[in-house]
């Protein structure tokens, strides 16, 4: 246990992972932290700003934090500005833990392929796990009023909602592409390895091409060549699991040196002596002797899938409207109107991108210094 309190004594990483702590725990629970459908429109809620807290009444007296339901009112014909409308009539206290929609509380639903083809793919929306019906939410308005913490969209829908329930498809997208691509990375790789001759320089030459492929440009066409009645969320699952066949062969390639070298220990021998077969020994004895490399890869590799669906998304290929991710909700830095009237659309997702690229990263770096047998020479 000596990497895990080198580990903790690296405040970098000690801060990679608790970001990533609370991110993953918001989005799994985001039915519960959302205070609103991510789908739902407000009534003349267009571009709202976030909303505005009240200590005060009109007349002074001191009531606590509260907000007034606020609308867009009327386009100024002179300027061309909405101002907006304010009811100081109907204060409504802000609540922790407030009754609301009724949601079920870790429900998984996902499109799984029935028919597995690039020009008629077929899914079915299956339920992983029920769920837990609930009504409450961990804060919202008690009344009439709406607080929009981070405003509305163009659709008048609440944005830290979309946000909690959009982080769900950007920070699973790099669990499900390094799920598919590192074990398939690391077998090929310790077949390759172990075995050698014919069949190592036939796997290497494959790799070879398929690392020659760039990997945005296929996914760009990837994506436009997908039939247009695909949902965004089935649309994406087939990008991923068809690139993440793509990324496995770095992967490969290092693996297949680091076998070079671990087949000719004294264990490995040993087992072969013993009758093993190959497979066996590659699965139980090789490839576990990689599994510091494996896991400092996984970390750092991950950011790369969530820049994908960014990238993706926000050229119109990814994640289609209505359905919230990190990467189209910033499709609006697009619009220079938005950039200069409404920024609160703007930088909550391209900060929530950064810290997690970020978080990874420190992560990634602290588990590599952890690690890494030549750190105690440092």
């Amino acid at each position: 246990m000596n990497w895990w309190k080198r580990l903790k004594r690296n405040s970098l990483a000690r801060l990679g992972a608790l970001l990533l702590l609370v991110f993953y725990l918001v989005v799994i629970a985001a039915e519960f932290v959302a205070p609103y459908d991510p789908y739902e429109s407000q009534p003349d809620g267009a571009l709202l700003p976030p909303t505005q807290l009240y200590w005060q009444t009109a007349s002074g007296q001191f009531i606590g934090p509260h907000v007034y339901p606020t609308t867009q009112g009327p386009v100024d014909l002179q300027t061309g500005d909405r101002k907006l409308i304010v009811d100081r009539s109907q204060p409504a206290p802000l609540r922790l833990f407030v009754q609301g929609p009724e949601y079920r509380l870790f429900k998984i639903t996902l499109p799984l392929p029935t028919q597995f083809s690039l020009t008629d793919p077929k899914f079915d929306n299956v339920d992983l796990t029920p769920g837990i019906p609930a009504r409450l939410h961990l804060f919202g308005a008690d009344g009439a009023a709406k607080f929009n913490l981070l405003g509305t969209d163009e659709q008048a829908r609440d944005q830290f909602s979309r946000l909690v329930y959009g982080g769900r498809i950007s920070l699973s997208i790099g669990l499900v592409g390094i799920a598919i691509a590192f074990p398939l990375g690391m077998l090929v790789g310790g077949i390759s390895g172990y075995l050698g001759g014919a069949i190592d320089t036939v796997l290497m030459r494959l790799v070879e091409v398929l690392m020659t492929i760039p990997s945005i440009y296929l996914l760009v066409a990837l994506a436009a060549v997908l039939p247009p009645g695909l949902s965004s969320a089935q649309r994406f699952l087939l990008i991923i699991l068809i690139t993440s066949f793509i990324r496995w062969a770095g992967l490969a390639r290092v693996i297949r040196g680091e076998v070079l070298s671990i087949k000719e220990r004294e264990f490995v021998q040993a087992a072969r002596a013993m009758g093993g077969r190959s497979l066996y020994i590659i699965v139980r004895h090789v490839l576990p002797q990689t599994a510091t490399y494996v896991i400092i890869s996984a970390t750092l590799s991950i950011p790369d899938f969530i820049v994908a669906e960014s990238v993706l998304s926000l050229i119109g290929l990814g994640i289609q409207q209505p359905d919230p991710s990190w990467g189209n909700m910033l499709s609006l830095a697009t619009n220079a109107s938005i950039l200069v009237l409404q920024p609160w659309l703007i930088w909550p997702p391209a900060l929530l991108i950064i810290l997690t690229v970020l978080a990874f990263n420190l992560l990634g770096d602290g588990l590599r210094d952890a690690l890494d047998p030549r750190s105690l020479q440092r």
